[in-house]
């Protein structure tokens, strides 16, 4: 899976499935202050990831994650 698509399925759960608005989506946004993610929806990513993405995040990787961007690097590593 390359990056394009990463961030497509991404960008599609954020919109879908966290009702997150479309033009609050780019790369720099931060995924709590900006984009109005709460804890309750970091236990749904991590359902939706396992889904999309065919792994489990662990808390402790997503210490330093804050933007969408260090999200899907985030990703990419792991299916990379």
């Amino acid at each position: 899976m390359n990056r394009a698509e990463i961030e497509e399925k991404v960008r599609n759960f954020l919109i879908e499935e966290l009702e997150v608005d479309e033009d609050k989506i780019f790369p720099e946004a931060k995924l709590k202050e900006d984009m109005g993610i709460d804890s309750l929806d970091f236990v749904d990513i991590v359902v939706i990831v396992d889904k999309n993405f065919g792994f489990k995040i662990k808390p402790e990787e997503m210490v330093g994650v804050q933007t969408l961007a260090q999200f899907c690097d985030y990703i990419e590593s792991k299916v990379g």
